[in-house]
C-alpha cells in the first residue's frame, strides 16, 4: 500500500502495546529522559494488555501482591495476597492517570509492519485502524515492541463449532452478558486460566465438565486477605513495603536452583513433585488422581499454583474431570474421541494464547526481514532479550528469552526498560542518530543462552508453549538468575552497542 510521504506524522518514540511493558516504557521516557514526544498503540480500547484482555471470573496473578506493582509507583492497598484482575487493571489505570499517559494512547489499532529508512535514520511503522480497516503510516526515531504473548486468544477451532447454538467463550475474550446459572458448562483446557475459572463459577453453574490433555504440576496455595492494618502500614511506615518486596524477591529467587540440571536441582524438583502429589492425594477425589499427578519433569511446564481451591473443587458433585479429547461440536453437545457425547449450554475455551506476537513483518537494514534474521540465528532470539543486529533503534520489552518461571514479570519488565533507556538516551539527547548491537555480540549471546538453557530443564524435554515448534528451541525463558539480569541491564557497560552520528547504521 502506498502512502504520501508528506503526510506522515512523526514521533521520537513509538511504543506498540499498552500492557505493563508499554506502560513502564512510557513512564520511564517521561521520568528518566524527559521525553514527551511518544505514542502508544494497542488493539484494545485502553491500557492493561493481558489484564485488559483477560476478564474471566477468578482471573488473577500468582505472584505476591507486594511484588506486583512498578517500583516507582508502588501500590500499598491490594486487598489480597494474590490480586485479582479488576484490582490490577485499576492500578494500571491509576498509573496512567498519575503520569498523564492517556493523551499518548491510541486504541483499536493493530501493528501491521515496520521498515527501517536508512536515509533518515527512522522507522516507518504501518498501523491499521480496527474500526475502519484503514491502514496508515507513522514515522519514529525509536520503535519499541512491547507486544505481549498473553492477550490474543488461541481459539483452537474444533470441527462443527459454528453449529453450536449456545455460547462459546474464550477466557481471553470473556462475555459478561452470558449467564452460567444452572447451565451445563464445558471447559476445554487445564492450565492456569481453567484452574482459576472453575472454582469461581462452580457454585453458579448447573454442571461443569472439564476436558484436559496432560496433567499439570499443581502446587498448594492460599489467597490470604490483606487487611487495613497492613495496608496502612505499607502506606505510612517508611521503607516497610520496600523491605517486604526484598524479602519476597529473595524467597522467590531460591526457586532458580530447582531448574538446574544438577543434583541440587533434581532433589528440589523431586521434593516439589512429592508436594504436588501429596496435595492431590489429600484433596482430590481418588478417581481423578491419575489425571492430576504429572508425568513430566517438575517445572518444564509452567507450574500452576492452586490459590483458589481448584483441586478441592473437584469434590463437588457438579464438577467432572475428563481426559478424552474433544473432536467435534454439534448443535448442543461436544463429541469426544471415545465416541461419548457431552451435552452443553456453554463452552469455555481455556486453550491459552495465539503466540503470534513476533509474526509482524519487520524490515531492517538492506531489506532483510526479521524472519530471515532469525532463520540465520536458528530461532527467535535477541541480544539481552531487547535488540537485533541489523535493526537499528528497534527494541523489545519482554522479547525473546525474557520470561522467568519463578518471579515477578514486573521486575523483568523494569530491568529491560532500564537497559533500553540507557541505550537510547544519546539519541533522544541529540548526540547520536542511531544505535544497534554489534553482530558479534549478538552471535556470542545467542550461543551463551543456548548453552545456559541446556543446563536447565527449560529445553525441549517436554511439550510446552516455551518451545518454538519450528526449531525446537526455547524462545521464552531467561536461564539465569534475577541478580544477573539486574547486573546486565542496570549496571554493566554498553560495550556491545554502537552509536552512530550521521554515519551509516547498517553493516555493523
Amino acid at each position: 500500500m502506498a502512502f504520501s510521504e508528506s503526510k506522515i506524522a512523526f514521533n521520537e518514540v513509538i511504543i506498540i502495546g499498552a500492557g505493563f511493558s508499554g506502560l513502564a516504557m512510557a513512564c520511564q521516557l517521561k521520568r528518566k529522559l524527559g521525553c514527551d514526544d511518544f505514542s502508544v498503540f494497542d488493539r484494545a480500547s485502553g491500557y492493561g494488555g493481558a489484564w485488559h484482555a483477560n476478564q474471566y471470573p477468578g482471573c488473577g496473578v500468582d505472584i505476591p501482591a507486594a511484588l506486583y506493582s512498578l517500583s516507582f509507583a508502588p501500590k500499598t492497598d491490594f486487598s489480597c495476597f494474590f490480586p485479582k484482575q479488576d484490582e490490577i487493571l485499576h492500578y494500571i489505570n491509576s498509573v496512567v492517570k498519575d503520569h498523564q499517559l492517556m493523551s499518548h494512547f491510541t486504541g483499536h489499532t493493530e501493528w501491521v509492519g515496520a521498515s527501517w529508512q536508512e536515509s533518515s535514520k527512522t522507522w516507518h511503522v504501518t498501523l491499521k485502524d480496527l474500526h475502519t480497516g484503514q491502514e496508515f503510516l507513522r514515522e519514529c526515531r525509536i520503535l519499541v515492541s512491547a507486544v505481549g504473548a498473553l492477550s490474543m486468544p488461541d481459539k483452537s477451532s474444533i470441527p462443527g463449532a459454528e453449529r453450536f447454538t449456545g455460547d462459546v467463550i474464550h477466557t481471553a475474550n470473556w462475555d459478561r452478558t452470558v449467564s452460567l446459572r444452572d447451565k451445563r458448562v464445558v471447559v476445554i483446557g487445564n492450565g492456569a486460566s481453567a484452574t482459576q475459572i472453575i472454582p469461581a463459577i462452580a457454585k453458579e453453574a448447573g454442571e461443569i465438565t472439564q476436558f484436559i490433555r496432560t496433567p499439570q504440576l499443581y502446587l498448594p496455595g492460599q489467597n490470604t486477605t490483606i487487611g487495613s492494618l497492613w495496608q496502612n502500614a505499607y502506606k505510612y511506615v517508611p521503607g516497610l513495603l520496600v523491605l517486604v518486596r526484598i524479602v519476597i524477591f529473595l524467597y522467590l529467587e531460591t526457586a532458580t536452583l530447582q531448574f538446574r540440571r544438577n543434583k541440587t536441582g533434581a532433589n528440589m524438583r523431586d521434593q516439589q513433585f512429592l508436594v504436588s502429589r501429596r496435595y492431590i492425594l489429600d484433596n482430590a477425589p481418588e478417581k481423578y488422581w491419575s489425571l492430576l499427578i504429572p508425568t513430566t519433569e517438575a517445572g518444564c511446564k509452567r507450574r500452576v499454583f492452586d490459590n483458589d481451591g481448584y483441586i478441592h473443587c473437584l469434590n463437588r458433585d457438579n464438577v467432572h474431570l475428563v481426559q478424552d479429547p474433544v473432536v467435534e461440536i454439534n448443535e448442543s453437545a461436544v463429541l469426544t474421541r471415545s465416541g461419548r457425547v457431552y451435552p452443553a449450554d456453554v463452552i469455555i475455551l481455556g486453550t491459552g494464547f495465539s503466540l503470534s506476537h513476533f509474526d509482524t513483518r519487520v524490515i531492517g537494514c538492506q531489506g532483510r526481514t526479521r524472519a530471515e534474521h532469525w532463520k540465520s540465528l536458528g530461532g527467535i532470539k535477541a541480544f539481552n532479550t531487547i535488540a537485533m543486529s541489523g535493526f537499528p533503534n528497534l527494541f523489545y520489552v519482554l522479547g525473546p528469552n525474557s520470561g522467568t518461571g519463578h518471579t515477578s514479570t514486573i521486575y523483568a519488565i523494569e530491568s529491560y526498560v532500564d537497559l533500553i533507556v540507557r541505550v537510547i538516551e544519546p539519541i533522544l539527547r541529540g548526540k547520536a542518530s542511531s544505535v544497534q548491537v554489534k553482530a558479534s555480540s549478538e552471535q556470542l549471546y545467542s550461543k551463551e543462552i543456548e548453552q545456559a538453557l541446556q543446563k536447565t530443564i527449560y529445553n525441549n524435554s517436554c511439550p510446552s508453549w516455551f518451545i518454538d515448534k519450528k526449531t525446537g528451541t526455547n524462545w521464552a525463558i531467561y536461564p539465569w538468575s534475577s541478580f544477573w539480569m539486574w547486573y546486565t541491564t542496570r549496571a554493566a557497560g554498553l560495550d556491545d552497542w554502537v552509536h552512530e552520528v550521521g554515519a551509516p547504521s547498517c553493516g555493523i
